[in-house]
Parts: C-alpha cells; sequence; structure tokens
C-alpha cells in the first residue's frame, strides 16, 4: 500500500481534536471571564491577582497549548492541501512547528512571571 503526500486525509482523528481543543478554549473563556467579572481589575496589580493562583495559570497554559495544537492542525491541513511541492510544505511545516514551539514557550515565560 503506498502513502499519498498530499492532502491531510487525517480524518475523524483531526476532527475531534480541533473540536476538543475548541470546547478547551471555550471553557477557559467562561472561567476567565467570571474571574475578570469577579474581580473588576483595573489596575496591572488586580490582573496580577488574577493570576496569582497556580490553577489560572495554569488553565490559562492549557488554553494556549490548547490554542497552539488547534492552530497547528489547521495550518498542517491547509499546507497539505495547497502545497504540492513535498520540500516547501516540509519546510512550511517546520517552520509553523518552531514558532508554535516559541509561542508556548514564551507564554510560559509570561504567565510564570506574574
Amino acid at each position: 500500500m503506498k502513502r499519498n503526500v498530499v492532502g491531510a486525509h487525517y480524518g475523524l482523528t483531526t476532527w475531534i481534536a480541533q473540536r476538543a481543543t475548541a470546547v478547551l478554549m471555550a471553557i477557559y473563556t467562561v472561567i476567565f471571564l467570571v474571574a475578570v467579572l469577579a474581580v473588576q481589575p483595573g489596575t496591572a496589580d488586580a490582573w496580577r491577582g488574577i493570576f496569582a493562583n497556580g490553577f489560572m495559570k495554569f488553565v490559562t497554559f492549557l488554553f494556549f497549548l490548547s490554542l497552539f495544537y488547534h492552530a497547528w492542525i489547521g495550518i498542517r491541513d491547509l499546507w497539505m492541501d495547497y502545497i504540492k511541492p513535498t520540500g516547501v510544505r516540509l519546510s512550511l511545516h517546520v517552520l509553523t512547528i518552531a514558532v508554535l514551539i516559541g509561542y508556548a514557550g514564551w507564554a510560559s515565560k509570561i504567565l510564570w512571571s506574574l
């Protein structure tokens, strides 16, 4: 059986993964809005107070990981569907992965510096 290297063809697995990350991000949005409405931060110290406990930092980091994985699935499928030369597509995949990993590191640095 020969594998076709053009096109996403991941089907149900990526569809479920993208929906699951979307649900996680929606749940976080509700948690974040409740926290902001409860505290009504008007200063930088009040914003720091929202993220002072480990729970909010953790769920925020999970939100960002979900966002980056969600983005990876979408961009990967886009590259696979529309970029036909394998070398160009591979280069775009590597660049996308590097950027998303960099964003994850940056997000963790920001969150744990609060």
